[in-house]
């Protein structure tokens, strides 16, 4: 049963076009780790409520894709696809991210990132680390106004409830 609940915490490195964030859950790295890398489990936490997750298809490997849709509680439908560059089992994932189409066709209008996620074990659970680098300090900061920092949070929650059960 959780104590306590944890923060998200972001430290913005505009100059170096990046976004930090970091969290703490309460559950050992293999649990954490198949809940950032298992379709069936990310569909449960990864959209802020009431979005839910929706994986159309997802091939975790090296040169592999996750082509996922966002979907609002009216049905709209928001695509993202992230490929995969580079996977440490239960240590770290490199990822490029991007919005696109049903068919995982990129939007150009939308910021792509670049995620480096590691997982780091501690005295009560893990620690998961995501380095974000931009292409520009402007797509840095059109991701933080269309609501990144408020909806990652609000995932993080939902992942604390699907750990504790």
């Amino acid at each position: 049963m959780m104590t306590q609940q944890n923060q998200t915490t972001y430290t913005k490195d505009p100059s170096n076009k990046k976004l930090f964030v970091s969290r703490e859950f309460e559950a050992d790295v293999e649990k954490v780790w198949r809940a950032w890398t298992e379709p069936a489990l990310m569909d449960q936490w990864w959209a802020p409520k009431p979005w839910r997750a929706e994986t159309k298809s997802m091939d975790f490997r090296e040169g592999g894709k996750w082509l996922y849709a966002m979907i609002g509680p009216d049905g709209t439908k928001a695509y993202c696809i992230v490929n995969y560059e580079s996977i440490k089992p239960q240590k770290s994932f490199i990822g490029f991210d991007a919005f696109c189409d049903e068919n995982g066709i990129i939007n150009n209008d939308f910021p792509t990132m670049h995620w480096k996620v590691t997982f780091n074990p501690i005295e009560d659970g893990t620690r998961v680390d995501v380095e974000i680098t931009f292409k520009s300090e402007a797509d840095l900061e059109k991701i933080l106004e269309m609501g990144f920092k408020e909806g990652f949070a609000m995932a993080h929650n939902n992942l604390d409830e699907l750990l504790a059960k």
